[in-house]
């Protein structure tokens, strides 16, 4: 939420050491890779989408995870708020880390506060918001300024631990906000008053329920509209077409709204509007004309009023209806080769996804090349940028796989992706992205199972193909699996507990229940490379390339010369003979250490032979 000032520190003191002891109680093995995989950042779920740990969904019941339940004064201080919450969760910063600068424009904090309470922490974290800086100390209680450019640094070597809960306030909370401080007008007067044990209990929470419309009304619209032209640079030469547009809109969508409502048979209508509308935005340069954070007018309407204005209008809306797709017919059967777009993609300039099955070397191919200057990558895989979409996560697929076609890319889906990338990515060197065109790198194994869903997200998507010989990925696969550190689905519907399912979940994983790992593992591999070679070559062939693991570990700098000047990426880098070892390597890679477990990797090659052979011969093109 844009305030008025930059920081403001609530009149309450909450006990930090008793908070402490209840958080750090609860172990290791809650905590989560943070969603954009920043290197240092990780979270632990509090209050979540149907109270599932690993939701990042911002639509949905709130409810509390299993780890709530566990701290008491936690509960207590949450209830201490006076607000309606949402998705809340503790956020960790390792020392020496920081939460790069950025800006939170998504819909969902438009008119949420982030709340925080700092747990564990030390007088050298600074958070920074908009020109100044503050020390946020133990059991304090802040709010701040999420639309204006923040970050925090940790130059220390404790981690830092806060309470983050997002809040549209209430009754309580804005009595609160009202007594607080700024801290650039010091007051000797004011003091945060101790927080007194009340006993609040989980019943005690006003919990989210409602937080995504199925159809926006025209009066939200026109607000999140005029907040946007509020913040806009409204001397561009495109900025007075770019009102009439919007005036036009609001008009149009007043009137449907006044016929339909929220009922289904208007749903196809209002699709039509909203892409005219971003359709007029386009042509007249929005993403051109910037906001006073340094966001761009496009990106905001994506994220505000584009996005969101059908967001509930959707397949899997929760209500048990009948699945249907709201685009026109031609536009839900094409394929992704079937109609190439003339028109430049306004934002992503050719992104460049590595696609492979899991431990082919993608991480090593994919940290390398992130070192190119002019690249943009979210820091490491998008798992919960992608499924944190509603209506793409494996729950809504019913579990079958974490496998997305074209027609998992309604308008909806693909404007809030297309603003999760843009927030998350930075360059080489932690910068944000600025605005217009860029070129994006991104590398997730699950998305080999995605290769059609992203080439309708991204229109000049471009794709390579990692290939690594399979015994050495069927051996790697089994490591990974045994040292748990790759798990995926803890509470996977109909699979046995005791051996949690690891890596992408692909087609047919059911019938593998009793399978010894080796076959799990092959057929992880063959379904993931057959799904991926079939799709790939329905592309035009100047949509992907082939790289090979061999190839890189033997001479890397003439694979990434070959790769980048296929890609169009520049170079100015020395790369060693022996590249470094990938954040995900378990043990030391060799060509040989396959050989350790040649009797249960050969067993297994027999019953996918013809997918080995026709992997090679691609890789072999």
């Amino acid at each position: 939420m844009k305030l008025q000032a930059r920081f403001v520190q609530l009149p309450i003191q909450y006990d930090a050491d008793r908070l402490a002891e209840e958080v750090l109680a609860l172990g290791e093995e809650p905590w989560l890779p943070h969603p954009q995989r920043f290197e240092g950042n990780d979270f632990l779920p509090l209050l979540s989408a149907n109270g599932e740990p690993a939701n990042e969904s911002f639509a949905g019941q709130m409810a509390p995870t299993p780890y709530l339940e566990q701290c008491p004064y936690l509960i207590e201080v949450l209830a201490s708020f006076g607000a309606s919450l949402g998705r809340t969760r503790l956020m960790r910063l390792s020392g020496g880390a920081e939460v790069t600068p950025h800006f939170d424009i998504n819909y969902y904090w438009r008119d949420r506060m982030r709340v925080h309470v700092p747990i564990v922490t030390q007088p050298s974290v600074q958070f920074h918001c908009g020109g100044l800086q503050v020390n946020m100390a133990p059991g304090e209680c802040w709010i701040f300024d999420t639309w204006s450019r923040h970050r925090v640094i940790n130059d220390a070597e404790r981690k830092r631990i806060h309470l983050v809960a997002d809040t549209v306030g209430g009754e309580g909370f804005w009595g609160l906000a009202s007594a607080g401080r700024l801290p650039e007008q010091p007051n000797p007067r004011w003091a945060a008053r101790a927080f007194e044990s009340t006993g609040a209990t989980l019943r005690d929470l006003d919990l989210e329920r409602v937080n995504v419309p199925v159809v926006m009304n025209p009066w939200e619209a026109r607000a999140h509209i005029d907040f946007v032209f509020s913040e806009a640079d409204q001397a561009h030469p495109g900025f007075p077409q770019i009102a009439q547009s919007a005036a036009e809109f609001s008009h149009a969508w007043r009137s449907l709204w006044s016929t339909f409502g929220e009922r289904r048979e208007g749903w196809s209508r209002y699709r039509m509007v909203l892409n005219a509308f971003a359709e007029r935005l386009r042509a007249s340069g929005a993403a051109h004309i910037r906001l006073r954070n340094g966001a761009d007018l496009m990106l905001a309407m994506t994220s505000l009023v584009l996005g969101p204005a059908l967001a509930g209008a959707t397949p899997d809306d929760g209500r048990g209806e009948q699945r249907i797709d709201v685009r026109p017919p031609t536009q839900a059967t094409e394929s992704p080769s079937a109609r190439r777009s003339t028109a430049a993609d306004p934002r992503f300039d050719r992104p460049v996804f590595i696609v492979s099955s899991p431990r082919s070397g993608s991480s090593l191919l994919f940290e390398t090349l992130a070192q190119a200057p002019g690249v943009f990558t979210v820091g490491g895989e998008s798992h919960n940028i992608i499924e944190g979409v509603r209506g793409l996560g494996v729950a809504a697929q019913d579990y079958e796989s974490n496998r997305l076609t074209e027609l998992h890319a309604r308008p909806e889906i693909v404007a809030e992706l297309r603003e999760r990338f843009s927030q998350a990515i930075v360059d080489r060197d932690g910068a944000a992205a600025p605005a217009g065109r860029l070129r994006l790198l991104e590398k997730t194994p699950r998305n080999a199972l995605r290769v059609p869903f992203l080439a309708k997200v991204f229109p000049e998507a471009r794709f390579v193909y990692l290939y690594r010989d399979p015994r050495q990925t069927l051996a790697s696969m089994m490591e990974g699996w045994e040292s748990g550190l790759f798990r995926s689905y803890a509470k996977l519907p109909g699979w046995n507990d005791e051996r949690i399912w690891s890596f992408l979940l692909t087609p047919g994983w059911r019938d593998l229940q009793q399978a010894p790992l080796q076959r799990i593992v092959a057929s992880q591999w063959a379904a993931t490379t057959r799904i991926l070679l079939d799709t790939l070559e329905q592309l035009p062939a100047d949509r992907w390339t082939v790289a090979r693991y061999d190839a890189l570990k033997a001479d890397p700098s003439a694979e990434i010369a070959r790769l980048c000047a296929a890609l169009d990426f520049k170079w100015d880098r020395a790369l060693g003979a022996d590249l470094p070892l990938a954040r995900h390597t378990v043990s030391k890679p060799s060509d040989d250490k396959w050989r350790a477990r040649a009797g249960e990797i050969e067993e297994v090659l027999p019953a996918i032979a013809s997918t080995i052979e026709r992997a090679a011969r691609i890789a072999a093109r």
